[in-house]
């Protein structure tokens, strides 16, 4: 069983989002060959829906921000499960990515003296938000897509890589399939980056769109790497509720820095209750709890939401300030919110667990294989700060790139692939055309949603995270009797197939670290466990791995420790 084709580079960038492009730039412009592949179109992705800013502490707004500023905030936001060195990296070297970034051409919003604009966020002590309006993400991958372009790198879009391939225990490229047309091909690598995002389509309602299947997070469990930290999944307090056909769709937290209220239907402010220092600048998690907590006990509006409200503010300014949302509800709920509020609740958003690197290079525990962005764990901790996600790309992007070159030029020998493995990854897309199963995997994704949302979602508890995992037997079993009818040309029903295996893999992982966690902390909340432990918990970390049968493995490691003089950092009291 062959396959039809095969690309060799020194480096194989898997996801085009910011993350990805940035990691392929770098490794670009060290001379090396380098490979992009795409699960959609290029500028596709969805880099594009983190709207309101990239977190540096440029200073521009707030002379008093500093590197060390933005490190402490970023621990307390990650609630202290925060990879240390990670968070001191991207507070010490976020200012020069964005300083870059201007200078390959993002035009951001600038102050009345010409410097770069910067917004306030929830969790962040100081303007710290550099920002295109409401549109940064998109401003971003505009800026890296034309870089990576002109650089010559080679992009294959609407590919899906389903394997990666390993030789003498490292990692040497991957299996993929052509959407169009279900062709396959080899892609051998000297080094293989993952920047494939996250999560969100194992939930109901989420920001996420349909890319979001967990795929780099199982890659990287069945090639032998680590997981850390996947019960931190995060709802963004900000979603749309109505109408249903754009339920979970995000709205920027810019809408609250910008001076957006939170009102539940009875008009009352309800932040006052919950974070009376910070109010709608709270961190996401806090927010989000707070709004399941107002629709819980039956001061939700009429969809199951409560208000953001931002009319109060000019006309004008809103439509300079904020067009993306503007013409989103105007567009979508026929609602003018210079005029009317924001009917909102939380939407699954973005998952702090990951795979587990080294913070300097960004290799993964398997050699030859590097991660940065969203597939990644130990950046944000147990809940990530908004603007952080932007700076976390171009950051540790650039890392993998520059490490993966390195581990290019350490390993000068051809690359040899086992047929074996291409093989046997090939048969397994295939079965479902073969099965005589009568499920769809539309039955089961929509069974694994209303699961998660239901059981592993914002409020947690044993009984519900039990069930949970003894669920998966039988959907994982549903799922190997998926029939797929048709050919491979423009099916998106086998497309879901080959999804639905990461997804149930990598949700599996989450309800079992959710479970083993005993305690809340960020955005893990266990009702049956509301304190947070700060003598056991905020010392370990779950760590998920997989063996060559495919049996998971969830267990706890101690955290590294915070040299004495960062834990004083993020103890100092900052005065604004």
């Amino acid at each position: 069983m062959k396959t039809t084709e095969t690309q060799e580079f020194d480096v194989l960038v898997v996801g085009a989002g910011g993350a990805g492009l940035r990691a392929a730039i770098e490794a670009s412009a060290a001379g090396v060959n380098v490979g992009i592949i795409c699960k959609s179109l290029l500028g596709k992705a969805h880099t594009v829906m983190a709207e309101g800013g990239a977190a540096a502490s440029l200073g521009h707004m707030d002379g008093k921000d500093t590197w060390e500023v933005h490190f402490r905030d970023t621990i307390l936001g990650g609630k202290w499960m925060n990879n240390w060195r990670m968070a001191e990296i991207l507070a010490k070297e976020a200012p020069e990515r964005i300083r870059e970034l201007e200078r390959w051409g993002a035009v951001f919003d600038r102050t009345k003296d010409g410097k770069i604009h910067q917004r306030p966020f929830g969790g962040h002590t100081f303007n710290r938000l550099a920002h295109v309006g409401d549109r940064t993400g998109l401003e971003m991958i505009r800026t890296l897509q034309d870089r990576g372009v002109h650089q010559g790198i080679e992009v294959f879009m609407e590919w899906t890589v389903t394997h990666l391939l390993k030789s003498d225990g490292r990692v040497v490229g991957g299996l993929a399939y052509k959407r169009e047309t279900g062709k396959f091909s080899v892609f051998k690598a000297k080094a293989t980056i993952l920047g494939t995002g996250g999560i969100g389509k194992m939930f109901k309602v989420t920001s996420n769109s349909w890319e979001y299947t967990a795929d780099g997070h199982n890659l990287a469990l069945e090639a032998g790497a680590e997981l850390i930290d996947m019960e931190f999944v995060q709802f963004h307090p900000t979603g749309m509720v109505w109408p249903p056909g754009v339920k979970g769709i995000l709205v920027t937290e810019a809408v609250r820095g910008e001076g957006g209220i939170l009102r539940n239907a009875e008009g009352g402010r309800f932040m006052e209750n919950y974070d009376a220092e910070r109010m709608e600048l709270s961190t996401r998690d806090i927010v989000s709890k707070a709004i399941y907590n107002e629709v819980k006990e039956g001061r939700g509006t009429e969809h199951g939401g409560v208000w953001l409200d931002i009319s109060h503010r000019p006309a004008d300014y809103i439509v300079r300030k904020l067009p993306s949302m503007y013409h989103q509800f105007k567009d979508l709920a026929d609602v003018d919110i210079t005029k009317a509020p924001m009917e909102i609740g939380p939407t699954m958003h973005y998952v702090m667990g990951g795979v587990k690197v080294d913070a300097e290079t960004a290799m993964s525990t398997v050699p030859g294989l590097f991660a940065c962005g969203e597939v990644v764990g130990g950046m944000h901790g147990g809940n990530r700060l908004g603007g952080n996600s932007l700076s976390d790309l171009l950051v540790f992007g650039k890392r993998a790139g520059k490490g993966a070159v390195e581990f290019v030029e350490s390993y000068p020998e051809a690359i040899s692939i086992d047929e074996k493995q291409v093989d046997s990854g090939v048969k397994a897309l295939l079965a479902p055309f073969e099965s005589d199963g009568k499920e769809t995997p539309y039955d089961v994704q929509f069974d694994l949603q209303d699961m998660m949302s239901s059981q592993v979602g914002i409020m947690r508890i044993a009984d519900d995270l039990k069930a949970a995992v003894a669920r998966f037997l039988e959907l994982n079993e549903r799922a190997s009797k998926v029939r797929v009818e048709g050919s491979r040309i423009y099916n998106p029903g086998w497309h879901l197939s080959y999804d639905l295996h990461n997804m149930l893999r990598v949700a599996e992982v989450v309800a079992r670290c959710a479970l083993q966690r005993e305690e809340s902390r960020g955005a893990h909340t266990r009702l049956d466990f509301p304190d947070t432990d700060v003598g056991k918990w905020q010392n370990l970390t779950s760590v998920s791995s997989c063996n060559e049968s495919g049996e998971l493995t969830v267990k706890t490691e101690n955290r590294a420790i915070m040299p004495d003089e960062y834990r004083a950092l993020v103890e100092k009291k900052i005065q604004k």
